[in-house]
This record gives C-alpha cells, sequence and structure tokens, in this order.
C-alpha cells in the first residue's frame, strides 16, 4: 500500500500526537471524531494509547475490548473486526487496553513492526471496497504520550498529523524534537507525511499567559495553526467520566460548539489538499 493507494480511496488517516501529556490529544480524538461524524464523515478512532482513555472517554468498557489495537498490531485480526460502534452515529473505535505496554518487546525482531498499522489501514481499505456506501472516510490515531513505537507506526500509517498544544508554560517544549521526528519519518518511512495543523487546547482568553502563548505557537508554525482555539471549560473536562464526548454530553457548551468549529476547518483544509 502506498500513499497514492490511500489517497485514491477517499480515506484519510490523521495521527493526533504529542509527545507531551495532558495536552489534549486523547479529549481532541474522542471529540473531533463525534464532530466530524456529526458532520456526515463516517469516522474511526483507532486508540494507540495503553492508557485505553479515548476507548473508556467514548463509553467502552473494559469488557467490551475483546479484540483491540493490540490484537491488530499482533496481525490476530483485521481493523473492522475489532471496530466497536460507539453511542454516536457514523463513530466507530478500536479500542486499547495495558496489553500495548509489552509490544515493542514482543516486536524487537520484525522487521515489519513500524508498518502494522499502515498495513491494517491498508487492509481496511480493501475490505471497505466490497461496500464503498458505508466505507470509513476519517481515521484519527490517538498516540500515547511519547515517540515510541506506537506513535511510529501511527505516523507511518498517516497522512497527516495533528499536533495538539496546550496553552501553558513550556507549550512549545519538546515541539521541535515533534517536528524533527515527523521530518525523519517523512524522508525515510512515509513521504506524505505532513503536520495537518495544529490546535490550541486549554485557552483562557482571560490570562496573559495563554494569550503569550497562542501568539508563540502562531509565530512558530504560522498558517499549520487553526483559527479555532479550544478553550479552558469544565465541561470538556467533565465528559469522559461519564463515558460520553462533549457533543453528547452538553451540546452547548462552549467546548462543543469550538470543536465542531475545528472539525469543519478541518473539513475544509482536507477538501483543499483533494482538491491540490
Amino acid at each position: 500500500m502506498n500513499g497514492k493507494t490511500m489517497r485514491s480511496s477517499g480515506l484519510r488517516v490523521i495521527a493526533i500526537a504529542n509527545q507531551k501529556g495532558g495536552v489534549g490529544k486523547t479529549t481532541t480524538a474522542i471529540n473531533l471524531g463525534t464532530a466530524l461524524a456529526a458532520a456526515g464523515e463516517r469516522v474511526l478512532v483507532v486508540d494507540l494509547d495503553p492508557q485505553g482513555n479515548a476507548s473508556t472517554g467514548l463509553g467502552i468498557g473494559m469488557e467490551e475490548r475483546t479484540l483491540t489495537t493490540y490484537d491488530v498490531m499482533m496481525m490476530r485480526c483485521s481493523l473492522l473486526d475489532a471496530a466497536i460502534k460507539t453511542q454516536v452515529p457514523g463513530l466507530t473505535i478500536v479500542s486499547a487496553n495495558s496489553d500495548l505496554i509489552g509490544i515493542e518487546k514482543e516486536l524487537m525482531n520484525e522487521p515489519t513492526r513500524p508498518f502494522r498499522m499502515r498495513d491494517a489501514i491498508g487492509g481496511l481499505i480493501g475490505q471497505q471496497r466490497v461496500n464503498p456506501e458505508e466505507a470509513i472516510t476519517y481515521v484519527l490515531i490517538d498516540c500515547p504520550p511519547s515517540l515510541n513505537l506506537l506513535t511510529l507506526n501511527a505516523m507511518v500509517a498517516a497522512h497527516a498529523v495533528l499536533v495538539p498544544v496546550q496553552c501553558e508554560f513550556f507549550a512549545l517544549e519538546g515541539i521541535s524534537q515533534l517536528k524533527e521526528n515527523i521530518e525523519q519519518i517523512k524522508a525515510t518511512l512515509n513521504p506524505g507525511l505532513e503536520i495537518q495543523g495544529v490546535v490550541l487546547t486549554m485557552h483562557d482568553q482571560r490570562t496573559a499567559l495563554s494569550r503569550e502563548v497562542a501568539q508563540n505557537v502562531r509565530a512558530f508554525f504560522g498558517a499549520k495553526v487553526y483559527d479555532t482555539v479550544i478553550p479552558r471549560n469544565t465541561r470538556v473536562a467533565e465528559a469522559p467520566s461519564h463515558g460520553k464526548p462533549i457533543l453528547l454530553y452538553d451540546v452547548n457548551s462552549a467546548g462543543s460548539q469550538a470543536y465542531m468549529r475545528l472539525a469543519a476547518e478541518i473539513i475544509e483544509r482536507e477538501r483543499r489538499y483533494k482538491a491540490a
């Protein structure tokens, strides 16, 4: 499977990555996936974090995680075999659990180890040709907060990387390294990889620090930064404990509306990409 094949399939794969923890990767995966589905897209969230928070946030209990991303990575099943329907029409998830913790060691001597997720997505494209009317249009991969084998697999499989950046002190810490890693993967393993965009999260317009961080991030990434800013919002923070994305938990909240705007921006960027 090559980038041209993936592009011609109509499927777009976006890895949501930042090696810093607590920047809103999982929150973005859950709520962006929901917003894209609400806009009429068919979305698969791939939980590639051993903590399995994206699965929990979408209401998938441990007892339901009979087939997970671990099984997909070990080539025991396909993505569609492991996909679970969520409460959101048009949104499915391949869940994760702690089995992923040991996968780097298990695949240590396997030459295909960086390509397991790419090959799984290639299989997904093949399966979808049987029923194109229900084909998934977006795969969102929720990466762990580290640049390990799991994140590498996500970036090798992806068309693009979406980078959440928290509007807090040290926000840009490690971003240069992340950018360098993306460039290295592009040069060696995935020539089509690009930064799709950077989203500012946990923004508090009332504080000078949030405004300053936002300015610094925009100066660093330029037009890659989305116009939409995700505000610091109590309702967004509460929603995962109820196993719901914010659009189901409180559709009228500021956070919910922000993710709807972000989805619209991403769809527009993707439309321009496909037209190029």
